[in-house]
């Protein structure tokens, strides 16, 4: 079965949704406001999809810290870490696992050649 990261009141999460409806595709929701995200689950992510396109830098989240803070999150995986895990909106949504690896962020193409 698929599985979904984000929050529910986004707008590529709610594309994303939408999508796997369309194609009728069972999922699992996991939803960071309610249920956050722990730190073994960011350490394959960070491992297989990469620290460049886990972390959401064009947001406001990211572009609401200081400079202290972004340089602490970049000095290492366990600074970023314990960012993503404090501030789950730095992380870019959605994340969709499927039994091939992970889609991160919606892309409309990607989403159509979806099979379950």
């Amino acid at each position: 079965m698929l599985k979904i990261y984000g929050i529910k009141n986004c707008n590529s999460m709610k594309k994303a949704f939408d999508a796997l409806q369309a194609k009728g595709l069972s999922y699992e929701f996991h939803d960071y406001k309610k249920q956050g995200i722990d730190a073994d689950t960011l350490k394959i992510w960070l491992k297989e999809i990469g620290q460049d396109t886990v972390l959401n830098k064009k947001g406001t989240t990211w572009k609401k810290l200081s400079e202290e803070e972004q340089t602490r999150a970049l000095s290492s995986e366990d600074h970023l870490i314990e960012a993503l895990i404090a501030q789950p909106s730095l992380i870019k949504r959605p994340v969709l696992q499927t039994s091939k690896g992970f889609l991160v962020g919606f892309d409309e193409t990607a989403y159509q050649n979806l099979s379950a």
